[in-house]
């Protein structure tokens, strides 16, 4: 049996500059941190024939392409399964279409645990690398690199997208105290409203393929407010980085009409007039989870609470994708 698990995400600063359809122009950036909410994936053998899926759906075939969850199916093919005797089991500690990158760390845990079951060793970089070419290439999803590079890494990391495809990851190089204080004030509450980034993405993508003049302005200006952010961060200024978030969120917004909604811009309002000094929802937009940078923690809490969003508390993974268990 094999248990791996893969960090969940939360995006500090240019996020969207990662999509191929931008970086391949202009080259991305954005900082991104890994946090302690996982995706768990169990790779055993059976004692009979055949591949038992078991997560929100439950599957047994007896051919890689009667597999219905497509991650699963493109994984099993890219490593040659040819008379599949496997069970695979997932579990999550927060839900999908949530804004943290859950399908990304899914990917990544699924390769870890397949090839350890292998007996074979991927590097955080190889396997980042592969789980980005399921789902971009080979399922041709309208998503970026972040949340592969993000799950597999971990730690608080800048990443830079080359033109050429090539990823570059940076620690954050920022003392333990400004860490703690990051843990301590950016607070997270869950919006209720779930949803998949693929339609917002899609319009993105588009919209960069076709040098869509606004898109790319605004895409170049969440570069720079990355960069900003950034330095920010490294100078110990997290007031300077709350104000960045706010800023990067109004940019955010008019990217797509679907990026917000009536409900979380009310919650939003609410927030920056309780103690917080930014904020923005994490992920492609839509739903998921805001995001605050605050400064009076206790009473953006109570706020919140009173609005009735829950908090999820986190402190941030230093560890990435790692094997659990495996004997």
């Amino acid at each position: 049996m094999i248990i791996a698990r893969s960090p969940l995400r939360i995006t500090l600063g240019g996020g969207g500059t990662d999509l191929p359809s931008y970086y391949r122009e202009h080259e991305g950036f954005l900082v991104s941190a890994a946090i302690d909410k996982y995706v768990y994936v169990n790779v055993m053998r059976p004692f009979t024939e055949g591949i038992f899926l078991k997560y929100s759906q439950l599957e047994h075939v007896n051919n890689i392409e009667d597999v219905k969850h497509p991650i699963i199916r493109e994984a099993m093919h890219m490593m040659g399964f040819k008379t599949p005797q496997v069970e695979i089991t997932t579990l999550a500690d927060i839900p999908a279409g949530t804004g943290l990158g859950s399908s990304g760390s899914f990917t990544t845990a699924l390769l870890k645990a397949l090839h350890t079951h292998r007996r074979r060793h991927l590097h955080q970089e190889e396997l980042a690398e592969l789980a980005c070419h399921i789902e971009i290439d080979r399922l041709g999803e309208p998503i970026g690199k972040q949340d592969q590079y993000i799950a597999a890494i971990g730690g608080v990391t800048c990443f830079t997208f080359h033109k050429d495809d090539e990823v570059t990851a940076t620690p954050l190089g920022t003392s333990m105290a400004i860490m703690f204080d990051l843990e301590d004030n950016l607070l997270l509450f869950f919006t209720g409203f779930s949803r998949s980034a693929s339609g917002i993405l899609k319009d993105q993508q588009v919209k960069s393929q076709q040098n869509d003049a606004e898109m790319l302005k605004n895409l170049h200006y969440v570069k720079e407010l990355g960069y900003r952010s950034k330095d920010a961060l490294v100078a110990g200024d997290t007031v300077l980085f709350g104000e960045l978030m706010h800023e990067h969120w109004e940019h955010k917004k008019r990217r797509s009409g679907g990026m917000s909604n009536p409900k979380i811009d009310e919650w939003y309002e609410l927030g920056m007039k309780n103690g917080a000094v930014g904020g923005k929802l994490v992920g492609a937009g839509g739903g998921g989870f805001l995001m605050f940078m605050a400064h009076d923690r206790n009473k953006l809490r109570q706020a919140m609470t009173d609005a009735g969003l829950e908090e999820v508390r986190f402190k941030f993974d230093f560890e990435g994708t790692k094997v659990m268990m495996s004997s």
